[in-house]
């Protein structure tokens, strides 16, 4: 398969590393001038989850191709789009007019309903899902992060159609499970408000990373989670169809916030899934916290918590995202 990466952000580098290893014939789009200031190569550490339980640690430069320009007419078979919330409705609006014959993978947070969330792209050549993969660069450039065994996939009410069938078996391909999300736009959103309850706290103290084993500051945003479950029920999730997602923010906070600290402070993975998140200035953290408040804001949810928060993500970062 003829894959293109939408940018070469944490998410692209790690999963287009992954399927060229498959076979699949990998290039990032980027915007003009960005392959010389990006270079031949990128600089990894990784720790690859999928055929061993601890993980195999990579360290490693990996040769990437880049093209600054996508016409209408070109071959790729699946366009992989991995973008900021924030930054969806420009990403969608470019690729509208240049999908060709491709399957677009939406793979990403959305908040927005996501039909919506994909503007003018046409619906039948648009398949979803959500990485199980992160982390991030840091000032050396290297990009530190992890990559799981599974990946999420899910469809919008009715079965996948031929197209999201082939991009769950180019996963496979690279040696990563699919898991299907029955309800996928609530599993999205319940996404999103975890990644604002943690974000709100992170964004308190300077950056997710600093969240690492520390009982109080994971406590305080369970607490968090838990006054935005009501948000979700608002907008018509079933959070009875998400237990494991909201499980986290129903259970005895201290038991619970005690145990994520342990595991940040003595556990590699959870400690590098907070530890690179650095960036006091990364942008999309606010722009989950902001969207989440003014969502509850406009339904009429109190969360004082986030609330509280306000005055840590009100400004514009200006650091990578």
């Amino acid at each position: 398969m003829k894959i293109l990466m939408f940018g070469r952000g944490v998410i692209a580098t790690i999963y287009g590393r992954a399927l060229q290893q498959a076979g699949h014939d990998v290039e990032f789009y980027v915007r003009p001038g960005r392959a010389a200031t990006y270079g031949e190569a990128v600089d990894l550490d990784l720790l690859d989850m999928r055929r061993r339980v601890w993980g195999r640690r990579v360290v490693e430069k990996w040769p990437v191709r880049y093209r600054e320009a996508l016409e209408p007419d070109h071959d790729f078979d699946l366009i992989v789009l991995s973008v900021p919330h924030h930054r969806l409705a420009e990403a969608t609006a470019f690729l509208a007019t240049r999908i060709g014959q491709a399957t677009v993978l939406v793979f990403g947070n959305i908040w927005a309903e996501p039909l919506a969330a994909i503007g003018a792209l046409p619906v039948d050549q648009v398949a979803w899902g959500s990485p199980q993969a992160g982390g991030g660069f840091g000032a050396d450039g290297v990009l530190r992060g992890a990559l799981l065994p599974s990946v999420v996939f899910g469809t919008l009410g009715r079965p996948p159609t031929d197209r999201e069938r082939a991009v769950r078996q180019a996963f496979r391909e690279a040696g990563l499970r699919p898991k299907e999300q029955p309800d996928f736009r609530g599993w999205l959103w319940v996404h999103f408000v975890s990644d604002a309850a943690l974000f709100s706290q992170g964004l308190r103290l300077g950056s997710l990373s600093e969240l690492t084993g520390s009982t109080s500051d994971f406590r305080e945003a369970l607490l968090t989670g838990r006054e935005l479950l009501p948000l979700l029920q608002a907008r018509g999730v079933d959070l009875r169809r998400h237990r494991g997602g909201v499980l986290l923010f129903q259970t005895p906070t201290r038991l619970t916030a005690r145990a994520l600290a342990w595991l940040t402070a003595h556990v590699a993975l959870a400690r590098m899934t907070f530890q690179t998140h650095s960036d006091p200035e990364a942008q999309e953290p606010r722009e989950i916290c902001r969207d989440t408040l003014a969502e509850a804001r406009r339904l009429g949810i109190p969360v004082p918590r986030l609330e509280a928060a306000e005055p840590h993500f009100a400004r514009e970062g200006t650091g990578r995202i």
